[in-house]
């Protein structure tokens, strides 16, 4: 079994690809920290909107650097909740489209 998890509840956009052996065969993280520096803290419009921008390449390069293709994983999860709900949402709605075009299991994980 692979399974491609995805987490976008605050200001780092990631993912990661795990077997069956619990082995992580790929992880990726893109911290907004320089886009929220100015404000003093995040906030969660311009979070929402960066892990728009970054999901894709983010979930690409995990695919890529694990060797594997999306064509190989049996389920996709994602962070659904606690967090921020824009980036909730886009996590969570990538990881279901994903989902959807494989047949495979979609798996909301709590981010506590």
């Amino acid at each position: 079994m692979i399974v491609l998890g995805i987490e976008t509840s605050c200001d780092e956009t990631a993912a990661a690809v795990v077997n069956a052996d619990r082995r992580i065969l790929a992880n990726e993280v893109f911290s907004q920290i320089d886009e929220h520096t100015p404000f003093g803290g995040v906030v969660p419009e311009v979070a929402a909107r960066a892990h728009l921008e970054l999901i894709d390449g983010v979930i690409e390069t995990t695919i890529e650097k694990a060797g594997i293709t999306l064509g190989d994983l049996d389920a996709v999860a994602a962070t659904g909740g606690p967090g921020l709900i824009g980036g909730v949402l886009v996590g969570a709605m990538t990881a279901k489209a994903i989902a959807a075009v494989k047949g495979c299991p979609f798996i909301a994980v709590n981010h506590l």
